[in-house]
């Protein structure tokens, strides 16, 4: 089990869910929540230390304090429903900025330890939108279908390497209770999600897709059969849901 563990992102939603969750554990030690918001001081725990960072700096230095972790979680991210024809080009880059450069740059920053013989855990938040068409979603489904073949090829190599660490990729659809596309975070409609996802990661596991025989093995298997049919579907969906404002 994580005694120590770094959460980025951890200052709402499924991130700050997990951080509490492990403060609660009687093992743990400490929980350091890297953020750009501050935490709130309702969410304050005596085992969590937070620190606010902006991960579209150019300095990732502030990671060079946290060489005593055993657990990395990173959550951070952001998405909205919009057409690409909607999204100012000066966007492109912050989504990439934002989901996907940042979570390459911690892991290269904590390879080492994800490539020792120690155990080292690891789960990173991706999205279902990585693993197929998902029209409104266009960018934020690119940046998390590079972490998506990232995350599977670096696996590869720390298996070749002889560790038995691995990367959890976590790819969930929609999530209650986040405040993800402008949502408000709730701690105990969060948390089940967040105790099957640190189960996971503490069992090694490399890919965790919620409600995987429930929704998305269907999903999945419609869009590999029929990549734009399932895309025209997924259309129809978003827009007869009401998410597309």
């Amino acid at each position: 089990m994580m005694k120590k563990i770094l959460v980025v992102g951890g200052a709402n939603g499924i991130g700050l869910s997990m951080a509490h969750i492990l403060a609660k554990r009687t093992e743990t030690e400490k929980v350091y929540v890297v953020d750009k918001a501050e935490l709130k001081e309702e969410y304050r725990h005596e085992k969590i230390e937070s620190v606010q960072f902006d991960l579209t700096s150019n300095d990732y230095s502030v990671f060079d304090r946290f060489n005593d972790i055993d657990g990395l979680i990173i959550t951070a991210g952001f998405g909205k429903l919009a057409l690409f024809k909607d999204i100012p080009e000066e966007m492109i880059a912050t989504y990439f900025n934002v989901n996907t450069i940042p979570v390459i740059r911690i892991i290269k920053h904590f390879y080492d330890k994800l490539s020792s013989k120690d155990d080292f855990y690891c789960g990173v938040m991706v999205s279902i939108a990585g693993f197929m068409s998902s029209p409104f979603f266009s960018l934020y489904g690119a940046t998390k279908a590079a972490l998506k073949i990232f995350i599977e090829s670096v696996n590869v190599e720390l298996a070749k390497s002889g560790t038995t660490n691995r990367i959890l990729n976590v790819s969930p659809g929609s999530i209650k209770g986040t405040s993800f596309n402008q949502g408000a975070t709730d701690l105990n409609v969060t948390a089940p999600l967040a105790e099957e996802i640190i189960k996971n990661m503490e069992e090694k596991n490399d890919l965790f897709i919620p409600q995987y025989e429930e929704v998305f093995k269907n999903v999945l298997e419609r869009y590999h059969a029929d990549f734009r049919k399932e895309g025209l579907h997924s259309y129809e969906y978003k827009v007869a849901s009401g998410r597309v404002k």
